[in-house]
């Protein structure tokens, strides 16, 4: 009997040879150096550690902007956005939209647009993916019920990148890109993050109207002639012509922008969206409930802050249990935070908000 050759390895399956055995793997410094080569002139540059509040050592594989990414991807907050609707809450259809699957779409957009003009996809993959941790239960209803409590108010590209993902210690061009890929903030600093703004635009005007059809709200041939005259009728045509339209601009005219016709469908579509589907009689009142219910939250957890993790210490009602209450409950999920309305405040179950 032949006893089998010694092997060092533990393999899955039969080992595929992917390198010259012995051969130096390519240094970060050859990386940046060939990334910078290939990017566009107004594209960010990935240097050494990255520019973070806390100063980091240069990871050895992984350039500062792969490192945010694959901070996001491992944080709780990301994990929790799949518990976190994106318009429809708690629906009964699995294929509806949450924000985790939101976020992922907003990314695969960001990225068709980035990669083919020379930016930089990390930074662009990073910013797209974590730019909705900061969103509370119930989409942009807790806005308004968790603004009272925050100077200032409550935004949730803002709240995001300076307390949800601050711990993360990403890079400063990814919490700039996270902070400010809303319209209704200032502009990003870095191309990639102009792009991720549209790319959110973009998505969601695309999948929240796609869901609504598959939820009964709309029909297909309610989208205004216009819209569908230049971006089509249904999503995958719509993404293609949008993505399409951005590339071509930025090579053509060096912005990112889109084309005058694709861009007043963009915000045609998002006006139709915002009609029919997102202040809609039945999506406001649920809205309004979901509402009372988060600021009903905070304000018991304000004054009982010893139920919160590591709330012992906090004095009932000070600005320290407020900060803790606010930051306990925007990151609960829509389904924790109805368990908490009926464990905590007393609610009913059929009370509960309940859009399809």
């Amino acid at each position: 009997m032949v006893e089998p050759a010694h092997t060092p390895f533990h393999v899955a399956h039969q080992p595929l040879p992917v390198a010259e055995p012995g051969r130096p793997l390519p240094s970060l410094a050859w990386r940046e150096a060939a990334e910078d080569a290939a990017l566009a002139p107004s594209a960010t540059r990935a240097v050494g550690g990255g520019n973070r509040a806390v100063p980091e050592a240069p990871d050895a594989f992984r350039t500062c902007f792969e490192r945010d990414l694959d901070r996001i991807h491992h944080s709780k907050a990301f994990r929790r956005l799949a518990g976190k609707c994106q318009v429809f809450l708690a629906p009964e259809d699995d294929h509806l939209r949450t924000r985790l699957t939101h976020a992922i779409e907003v990314c695969q957009v960001a990225v068709s647009i980035s990669r083919p003009t020379g930016l930089n996809v990390a930074l662009t993959a990073a910013a797209a993916t974590g730019h909705d941790c900061g969103h509370g239960p119930a989409g942009h209803a807790s806005e308004g019920a968790l603004s009272p409590f925050v100077e200032g108010g409550y935004h949730h590209a803002v709240y995001g990148a300076d307390v949800v993902l601050a711990p993360l210690n990403l890079c400063h061009e990814t919490l700039d890109a996270i902070r400010n890929h809303s319209w209704n903030r200032p502009a990003p600093l870095t191309a990639e993050g102009e792009v991720v703004a549209w790319a959110d635009r973009i998505a969601y005007v695309c999948h929240d109207f796609e869901d609504a059809v598959d939820a009964g709200v709309v029909v297909p041939s309610d989208l205004p002639a216009g819209v569908a005259e230049v971006v089509g009728s249904d999503r995958r045509t719509q993404l293609h012509r949008f993505i399409t339209a951005m590339v071509e601009t930025i090579a053509t005219d060096g912005v990112v922008a889109l084309r005058a016709a694709e861009g007043e469908a963009l915000e045609a579509f998002r006006a139709f969206n915002y009609e029919r589907i997102y202040l809609r009689p039945d999506a406001v009142a649920q809205a309004d409930r979901s509402a009372r219910l988060i600021a009903g939250l905070v304000e018991f957890y304000l004054t009982h802050p010893s139920l919160l993790p590591e709330g012992t210490a906090v004095v009932p009602g000070s600005p320290e249990a407020v900060a803790a209450a606010v930051r306990y409950v925007s990151g609960m999920t829509d389904r924790f935070a109805h368990r908490a309305a009926l464990d905590l405040l007393g609610w009913d179950a059929a009370s509960l908000p309940r859009t399809a």
